[in-house]
């Protein structure tokens, strides 16, 4: 009985530990590399429309984008708001182009060679 307990016990532990970690951890900026991008225009509107007959709004963009070593690169991604002009990105690219999630930051908190390619 007590081995079938020590079993349960373990069980629920890795239970827990899988839903804390479904909860907690992004995986959109898992094993991503940073860019660091500027707004500097508004993204171009697209409007979809939904089975139920209601409109979701997007706005794409296309920018500059430059990495914490200086290598710059043309970056699309998509917003579900117009993001703020002026506004700085930290974003997380996959597999060399896919933007899979993004963080606004203050200039400052962009590396420096990064800094120089976005000014």
């Amino acid at each position: 009985m007590k081995k079938f307990l020590t079993v349960v016990g373990i069980i629920f532990l890795i239970g827990v530990a899988g839903v804390f970690a479904l909860t907690k951890i992004d995986f959109n900026r898992m094993n991503a590399d940073h860019y660091y991008v500027q707004i500097t225009e508004d993204g171009t509107q697209h409007d979809t429309k939904l089975g139920d007959g209601s409109v979701m709004t997007s706005y794409s963009y296309r920018l500059k984008a430059a990495n914490a070593d200086g290598e710059t690169e043309a970056l699309e991604f998509t917003a579900q708001k117009n993001l703020r002009k002026d506004a700085y990105l930290k974003v997380y690219v996959k597999d060399e182009d896919e933007v899979s999630s993004y963080d606004e930051v203050k200039f400052e908190e962009i590396p420096k060679k990064a800094q120089e390619k976005l000014k």
